[in-house]
């Protein structure tokens, strides 16, 4: 498989490009005061997710940088902040967080050799998991937003 492949697929992935709503949009228009709230039944809100997420990238985009960043030692290390914004402001700047860790990803899977080990990974199979990961959660986004009434986002979703 040539590199070049390689490094469209990762970019697809991180994306949802082809398989879904882009996970860059599925929070888009989301009221900050819904982005708190929890449907019965589920465990996180949208702002969870919407953070848990962005933890992820960013550990990714070091690692991808060459960084050894901490894992937490526990799962709930991955999930910062409150279950819901504390303002508008707030919202924003989670969502700010978000598009520029989904903007420095796409960047780096776009860069470098993607069949470059570190540790026992290659940058594609980081590239892969973390894309694998924001999928999950960003269908998790899209069903929280649904069960609240706020779907599809502005730029329309995959509804159908």
């Amino acid at each position: 498989m040539s590199a070049t492949l390689l490094r469209r697929t990762a970019v697809d992935g991180l994306t949802g490009a082809g398989a879904h709503a882009e996970s860059d949009s599925v929070f888009d228009g989301l009221d900050w005061k819904l982005a708190g709230a929890r449907p019965r039944g589920l465990p996180h809100s949208a702002f969870q997710l919407l953070n848990h997420i962005g933890y992820w990238q960013d550990w990714a985009v070091a690692w991808l940088d060459g960084e050894d960043p901490a894992t937490p030692r526990h799962a709930a290390g991955s999930w910062p902040g409150a279950a819901a914004p504390a303002s508008a402001a707030e919202w924003k700047t989670s969502l700010r967080r978000y598009k520029a860790g989904s903007t420095a990803l796409a960047r780096r899977a776009r860069q470098g050799d993607p069949l470059a080990k570190r540790g026992g990974k290659t940058r594609y199979e980081m590239l892969r998991t973390i894309g694998a990961h924001n999928s999950y959660h960003a269908g998790q986004a899209a069903l929280v937003r649904r069960l609240l009434g706020a779907w599809p986002p502005p730029s329309g979703g995959l509804t159908w």
